[in-house]
């Protein structure tokens, strides 16, 4: 197969990188500011703040934005466009406001006073990404790369306000970021002209409830990679407090900017492989994937490398004097392969294979939470990030074997491949005769 540069993927993926690098620069130096400003705890509560908000993106992407994208790309009309735009927008903001309490209620477990303010911002956000996933699925890259700009100008001003007039800087931070991401969706509402669809009739959960079968193993999916990729920060928390996971979050926000582009590319390259999945050119899906994986990876390490220099030059009470260069190289271990694993997970959410996901981020979970705990029990928690790294090189192996599997075989139909327990069963069943 003669392999197209895809220009206008280019092209849309500097618009995309474009706003999700003004998002990820605004987030990088409010970490850094209120590293600099405040306690190890009220830092540690900060970042969990954060994770929080990365939990719920992952729950909007999985129930609500990738079927979005994949579902309006398979539509024949608009009509049916239009059908599932109101679905999954109702579904949205049922999950952001579910994100919203339970962010709520768990940073008040610990130590946050109120939690109200971490829970507006983390169920603002996510909704705000349901709407630009939706956006980019209409294929306005224009408009939410301009509501990206918007946001990230109206949330530098309101968190900029926050540290410098109040003294509660950690309350009044997550009121500003709540806001910023209001003014986000507003503008992205008002620029696109269409508004968020929702509505709570019957028919609508009646056409929600019969893709559920489909959308039940993507939430199991985004739950077990949830506790896959966010058991670290839980479990470090929990045993040791949000104090001892402060430095660890410090050095891992130098790297939040890999996690942005990562989703930009997913953004960019879904809607483009469902349409390539639905005309049956796997071939070009696959070609696609592992250029853009190496890219990412690639990409991954030298940003990495670049980080070690930084991160001596940070200082802050947050840090507690921990060794951050042996963080720093833990976090490329971890980093690396989730952006090397993007890709063959999209062609796996593109031909609907969300159970084989779910059961690769299932497995990758267990593996971190025993790896984890071990090292919490024997070592630093520093040493939880090498726990955390395992599970993401199973998830890399596992993601990038089952996805070359699924395509051998669609490219192949006559010609089923074995799987590796299916190749061990056949080889002793050999065996067995030739005795």
């Amino acid at each position: 197969m003669k392999f197209v540069f895809p220009g206008h993927l280019v092209r849309r993926l500097m618009l995309m990188i474009g706003g999700e690098a003004m998002q990820s620069g605004f987030h990088f130096a409010l970490n850094i500011a209120l590293l600099h400003l405040l306690s190890a705890e009220g830092y540690g509560l900060f970042a969990l703040a954060m994770v929080m908000g990365g939990v719920g993106l992952s729950y909007i992407r999985s129930l609500t934005a990738v079927p979005a994208t994949i579902w309006m790309s398979k539509s024949t009309n608009s009509a049916g466009v239009d059908a599932h735009d109101v679905t999954f927008g109702s579904a949205a903001l049922v999950v952001a406001l579910l994100m919203g309490l339970g962010t709520g209620l768990l940073m008040r477990l610990l130590g946050d006073p109120s939690g109200i303010g971490a829970a507006c911002f983390v169920g603002a956000w996510s909704l705000r990404s349901h709407m630009r996933t939706a956006f980019f699925a209409r294929r306005m890259q224009l408009v939410v790369s301009i509501s990206d700009a918007v946001f990230t100008i109206a949330g530098i001003v309101l968190a900029g306000l926050a540290i410098w007039f109040f003294a509660d800087a950690l309350q009044v931070t997550f009121y500003a970021l709540a806001a910023a991401n209001v003014v986000g969706i507003a503008v992205l509402a008002r620029l696109a002209r269409r508004m968020l669809r929702v509505s709570f009739r019957a028919p609508t959960w009646r056409r929600y409830a019969k893709l559920w079968p489909q959308l039940w193993w993507s939430g199991f999916s985004a739950t077990t990679t949830n506790i896959q990729g966010q058991c670290l920060a839980l479990l470090v928390a929990g045993i040791a407090g949000p104090a001892a996971y402060a430095p660890l979050a410090a050095v891992q926000v130098m790297f939040a900017p890999l996690r942005i582009i990562s989703l930009a590319f997913s953004n960019m390259t879904q809607p483009e492989l469902a349409k390539l999945a639905r005309q049956m050119q796997f071939e070009r899906v696959w070609a696609q994937a592992k250029i853009w994986a190496v890219v990412m990876a690639v990409g991954s390490l030298a940003y990495g490398g670049g980080i070690l220099f930084i991160l001596p030059m940070i200082k802050s009470q947050a840090l507690q004097h921990a060794s951050v260069g042996l963080i720093g190289l833990f976090a490329i271990a971890n980093y690396v392969p989730i952006m090397a694993y993007v890709m063959p997970r999209i062609v796996l959410e593109v031909l609907g294979d969300f159970r084989i996901v779910a059961f690769i981020t299932m497995a990758g979970a267990i593996v971190g939470l025993t790896a984890i705990g071990i090292l919490l029990a024997i070592a630093p928690s520093t040493w939880s990030l090498a726990g955390a790294a395992v599970s993401e090189t199973f998830v890399l192996a596992a993601s990038w074997y089952f996805a070359a599997h699924r395509m051998w075989n669609l490219e192949h139909p006559n010609e089923q491949r074995l799987s590796v327990f299916g190749a061990w069963r056949r080889a002793a069943t050999l065996a067995v005769h030739r005795r």
